[in-house]
Order: structure tokens, then C-alpha cells, then sequence
């Protein structure tokens, strides 16, 4: 262990709108909690706290803010909560988390912000140990469930996250085909989470840009 306590690992997941990382984190969670594995669930934004909840009123359209407002509510809303993940973490903890930093700087340079402005007040954020970008074309997401129901669902939209994200990838991130079935899906994630699980229980926990 070269004196260093076991920690559990950060996994996220990132892709365009509706390419299934809700059900894989959903899926993740319990598998790794039926092998015994202690698993907390994260999903951001945290429409709960008070960021989220103007969040939340912001993506179902019921009010409208200047985007680098609403750029640093999304990055407040990972603060509240960048303490409670430390302490799980370094207690043994995995986290899974739905969504990230990477996609509030996707989201906010699509909509013409400019990209290290949007990394900005991200830098000292718990660094994930691995990202499953789930990828998906753009144009399939149109038939699936609920596509459309929030500001940013549109498929010239997405579309042109997708290009902000090849941008950001660093080597955390692995890429998961999403136009497969959920369950070859999940084995795939599964068995790499495993080995990053293992790996992380010596390594320190660093930080983003």
C-alpha cells in the first residue's frame, strides 16, 4: 500500500443527450453492489440543492439566464457537493457519477462561451479516475424516449457537443459504442471498472485541469 490508505475509485459517465449513461450508471451500481463493492450514485446536476433548483427551471424552459450564469450555477452545483465526494472517496467509496465537469464545458462552449473560460472554475474538482463516453450518433437519439423535453435537446445541438467533447478527452476517457444492447454494454463497463477499482485503492486522488 506504500503507507497509503485504500480509496475507492471516480467513475463517470459523459455523452450527448439521451445515449443511455443513466441506465448504465443504474446498471453499474447494482452489479458492483452485488459483488460487495461499497457504491455511492451521483447524478449532475443535483436538482436538489438550490443551484439545481434554478438549474432544473432553466433546462424545462421556464426561465431564461445569460449562459455564463447559468454555466457557473452547473459548476456551483459539482462544488456542493466536491467535499462530500473527497470524503467518500478516500474512505473507500466508488463513486458513479452521471455527468461532469466535461459536459458543463461541452454545453457552454457549444453555446459560444469560450472553452478555457468554461474550464476555468471546473480546475481543483476531483479528477475522475476513469470516463465512459458513451457514443451514440446524434441523429439515432431522435427516436429515443423523451428526446426534446429540455432546452438542449435538439440534434444540431447535440451535434455539435459531440465536437467540444473530442476536445476534452484526456486518458481517463474510454469509448463505449451505445448502439448495442444494455447488457453487452454493461459487461464491457463492468470488467473495466473492476481493474480501475483495483488500480485506484494506492493511487492519491488528483484534480481537474
Amino acid at each position: 500500500m506504500n503507507g497509503l490508505k485504500s480509496r475507492g475509485a471516480l467513475i463517470v459517465f459523459e455523452g450527448c443527450d439521451r445515449s443511455g449513461k443513466s441506465t448504465q450508471c443504474k446498471l453499474l451500481v447494482e452489479h458492483l453492489r452485488s459483488l460487495g463493492h461499497k457504491i455511492e450514485h451521483i447524478s449532475f446536476p443535483d436538482r436538489t440543492t438550490e443551484c439545481g433548483k434554478v438549474i432544473d427551471a432553466y433546462l424545462k424552459k421556464k426561465i431564461d439566464l445569460p449562459h455564463e450564469t447559468i454555466h457557473l450555477l452547473f459548476t456551483s452545483n459539482r462544488w456542493e457537493l466536491a467535499n462530500k465526494m473527497k470524503q467518500l472517496l478516500v474512505n473507500g467509496t466508488t463513486l458513479i457519477v452521471d455527468r461532469y465537469s466535461y459536459s458543463g464545458v461541452a454545453f457552454s462552449t457549444t453555446k459560444g462561451l469560450d472553452l478555457e473560460w468554461c474550464k476555468g472554475p471546473e480546475t481543483g474538482l476531483p479528477r475522475p479516475d476513469r470516463v465512459f463516453f458513451l457514443q451514440i450518433n446524434p441523429t439515432a437519439l431522435e427516436n429515443r424516449g423523451g428526446f426534446g423535453n429540455e432546452r438542449f435537446e435538439t440534434t444540431d445541438f447535440q451535434e455539435k457537443v459531440l465536437k467540444i467533447y473530442k476536445q476534452l478527452h484526456d486518458d481517463s476517457w474510454v469509448y463505449i459504442d451505445a448502439f448495442r444492447d444494455r447488457h453487452v454494454i454493461l459487461k464491457e463497463i463492468a470488467d473495466q471498472t473492476l481493474k480501475v477499482i483495483e488500480k485506484c485503492k494506492t493511487e492519491k486522488l488528483s484534480t481537474l485541469w
